[in-house]
């Protein structure tokens, strides 16, 4: 089954072969092989030794950003976030529930975050101390530009933390290069290719420092995992850590050296243009215009026909060997496709044919989309 969703991605055997061995957590080997893993991650990021800080925390990626904003936000504390899509939305509730005061600045959805707008907003409110951005939004499949937003949050002498979640692996991050973010936070799984189950957060140590003690919750605590790592002497978990799928992304990071940051973007590039271009041929219409799709995600919208039914698609390309998201999170009704994971541009060309006969299948004629 090919997984063309934005997550658990499509991942190769030979990553979840690692699997298949049990691993002590507690074991002296264990220790050192998470301290050698952690280092791949800190070079990936651009973070430097001594100054970033690599946070490994169970769980999802909705759970390492609410650590985040528990860490480096104080009760009551303000972040600006723009409100660019479900994720950023994700992002805004959880601030809130944690007793955080989050402060939206619309997006149009679909469109990028201005930079401009984002320093007018800090610019009248002196109380923000930090903007949260998701870095890319697979709600509408726009990428935000990271930097160009950090660089007015710097000007400013703010704060900054990165949701790169769907990003990391793929997407550039020089986290040494942006001294105002203090965390990006992302997962095993997406661009990593590995297996969902673990997320890690890359936090500048001096602000963990500065920060600590306000989190108001033990699990979510990046400073409390930052002083046992340091206490134990090896960097290993607090609690018990998932360690089969750490193995995984060991070796799923091995496939990402061997291709390259440049090399896997390029890849998904490819994927997002072969399915672009062949939705478009199908007589179907895109979310996004060309110009602002990014290479993560593709929505497509619904075509305006009355036997358009999400589910049946969805079981339609099932049977066929493809795996969609059965839900959209668009302000109207689309399907979306990931174009991430262990997938090719030939892989995205047989799932376009793949569309075409289950559009068929249930009995699809007007294929253009309900555009509203």
């Amino acid at each position: 089954m090919l997984l063309l969703i934005p997550g658990p991605v499509t991942t190769r055997i030979e990553v979840r072969q690692a699997l298949t061995r049990d691993i002590a957590p507690w074991d002296n080997d264990f220790r050192e092989f998470l301290a050698r893993l952690r280092g791949r991650i800190l070079r990936l990021s651009g973070g430097v030794e001594g100054q970033h800080a690599v946070l490994p925390l169970q769980g999802c990626g909705h759970f390492i950003t609410e650590a985040a904003l528990r860490s480096f936000l104080p009760p009551g504390g303000r972040i600006l976030v723009p409100a660019s899509g479900a994720y950023a939305d994700r992002m805004i509730r959880l601030a809130r529930e944690a007793g955080r005061v989050a402060v939206t600045l619309p997006v149009g959805f679909g469109e990028a975050t201005d930079p401009a707008a984002v320093a007018a907003a800090l610019r009248a409110d002196p109380s923000l101390s930090h903007v949260g951005m998701v870095y890319s939004e697979t709600g509408s499949g726009v990428i935000h530009d990271v930097r160009a937003v950090g660089a007015v949050v710097r000007e400013a002498g703010r704060r900054m933390i990165i949701d790169a979640v769907s990003a990391f692996g793929a997407l550039p991050l020089d986290i040494s290069a942006q001294p105002e973010v203090d965390v990006a936070v992302f997962t095993t799984n997406k661009c990593l290719e590995a297996l969902p189950g673990v997320a890690f957060a890359v936090a500048r140590i001096d602000r963990l420092v500065a920060c600590a003690g306000g989190a108001g919750s033990w699990s979510f605590d990046l400073a409390s995992i930052h002083d046992h790592a340091l206490r134990s002497g090896s960097g290993s978990f607090r609690f018990t850590p998932p360690a089969q799928i750490l193995a995984a992304l060991d070796v799923a990071l091995d496939y990402l050296d061997a291709e390259g940051q440049v090399g896997r973007l390029a890849r998904y590039t490819g994927n997002m243009r072969t399915l672009y271009d062949g939705v478009r041929d199908l007589g179907l219409t895109p979310w996004l215009p060309a110009s602002r799709q990014g290479p993560v995600i593709v929505n497509v919208h619904a075509p305006a026909d009355p036997a358009w039914d999400l589910q049946a698609f969805v079981d339609a390309l099932k049977s066929r060997g493809i795996l969609i998201s059965n839900f959209y999170n668009t302000p109207s009704p689309t399907f979306r496709v990931g174009c991430i994971g262990a997938i090719t541009p030939a892989d995205m060309a047989g799932a376009v044919r793949a569309m075409d006969q289950a559009l068929r299948e249930i009995g699809i004629t007007r294929r253009e989309g309900a555009v509203t």
